[in-house]
């Protein structure tokens, strides 16, 4: 049975946007999860009780959730996984944990940053253009999660005038063309929640052109509430009513939702309702319909996942235990995209955490350049391996040319310039 960890996932987003703050910017709470819950198994004592805890389930239960996750991937949201490490290092702790990992995630030397940027866009659709960790020499390993998608509307939106967003509305003055949900395909309705109050929901089901996806599919809920609600608790909100919408048959809404009859008539910050004659089969004779009109947006965002209760501090020291090094220093960041238009979704996000050793004493170095500049010798010698067992054949170290060279040549043009053949 799969663990749910919608509950646990909703915690993690909300201590993840409280961090990122209330300016504009996209993130993916579940790249940063799937990281924690890859590398909490090897964890042990305090260090574990942190991960569970920021985790929001135990360990086995993540794990299992992640495994789950990555082993049947949905259709329209390509997700990867990597761990790479420096050649050489290793303790048997460190290979245990490895060789439990999920059997899609990648394992390896860890390639150079161009190797690094190239996996952020192969596994984001091109939407991130690069790993949002710089590695540097002292970089020992690296633990990576990807996931994106691109989807188009099952219906697309209309378009509206931007005044249509209403009177007090600080955008509607800067923007000529907004989108209007269409008549069908979209859902739109008035709920309360906990954490913001009184909330407008719109959610769009978008699908990808071409793909099976075997009854899978991605809703996109945008959520608003009063002006001076906190960004923490609209996110919140969201959060709830998005499991909600997700749990309801197709083309019905969430029991929660408000009657249009139990709103006052009139012009609001969410939403402006009048009442009119129409002709319905509706069994008590009142129908209600709903539409929602909002604005195209895009945002590019980095964040850093150092904070404490983002749990990547406990990961580093599980991979200090691991290497029998405590007090590895560490990185952790996420670098995500995303935009919202009137024909479809696209979204993606690389997160990635790295554990580095300390730079060494300040000391002294020498560093010589050796300079040929009068008569020497060279030796061409032969390698042979093709003995028995592996053994040296009998070719192995014989000099086979040798020189001394007291008339230099100039290098040629061709060379200079990189054009050279074997001629």
């Amino acid at each position: 049975m799969t663990t749910d960890i919608r509950t646990p996932l909703a915690r993690y987003a909300d201590r993840l946007h409280a961090v990122i703050g209330d300016g504009h910017h996209v993130a993916s709470p579940l790249g940063a999860w799937l990281l924690l819950a890859l590398a909490a198994p090897a964890a042990t004592g305090p260090t574990r009780t942190a991960l569970e805890e920021v985790l929001g389930t135990d360990v086995e239960a993540a794990a299992t959730a992640a495994d789950a996750l990555l082993a049947a991937p949905h259709p329209l949201v390509p997700s990867a996984t990597a761990f790479w490490h420096r050649p050489g290092v290793g303790t048997h702790g460190l290979d245990g944990w490895r060789a439990a990992l999920p059997a899609s995630t990648a394992t390896g030397a860890l390639p150079d940053q161009a190797g690094l940027d190239a996996w952020a866009r192969e596994h984001t659709l091109g939407l991130v253009e690069g790993f949002p960790l710089k590695v540097s020499p002292r970089v020992l390993l690296v633990l990576a999660s990807a996931l994106a998608t691109r989807v188009s509307w099952a219906a697309p939106f209309e378009v509206a005038p931007g005044g249509a967003l209403g009177p007090g509305s600080a955008w509607a003055g800067g923007l000529h063309r907004v989108l209007r949900s269409p008549e069908y395909g979209h859902r739109c309705w008035i709920a309360d929640t906990a954490r913001a109050g009184t909330v407008a929901v719109h959610a769009a089901p978008a699908q990808s052109a071409g793909a099976d996806g075997g009854g899978a599919g991605l809703l996109v809920v945008s959520v608003v509430a009063a002006p001076d609600g906190p960004a923490g608790d609209v996110l919140a909100a969201a959060q709830e009513l998005t499991t909600a919408v997700a749990d309801t048959p197709e083309h019905e809404l969430p029991a929660q939702r408000r009657s249009l009859f139990d709103v006052p008539l009139g012009e609001g910050p969410l939403w402006t309702l009048r009442e009119e004659p129409t002709h319905t089969y509706a069994p008590d004779g009142r129908e209600e319909r709903v539409t929602a009109v909002l604005p195209c947006w895009s945002a590019r965002s980095r964040h850093e996942l150092t904070a404490p209760g983002l749990g990547f501090p406990a990961v580093a020291g599980m991979f200090g235990e691991l290497l029998d090094s405590p007090g590895l220093e560490f990185e952790a960041a996420q670098a995500a995209t995303a935009s919202y238009g009137r024909y479809g979704f696209e979204a993606a996000a690389v997160t990635g955490f790295a554990s580095a050793v300390s730079l060494p004493p300040e000391g002294v170095a020498r560093v010589a350049e050796l300079r040929f500049g009068h008569p020497y010798a060279v030796v061409a010698v032969a390698t042979d391996g093709r003995g028995d067992g592996g053994a040296a054949g009998p070719w192995h170290g014989l000099p086979v040319f040798s020189a001394w060279v007291t008339d230099p040549q100039e290098l040629s043009e061709a060379d200079a310039a990189g054009r050279h053949g074997n001629g």
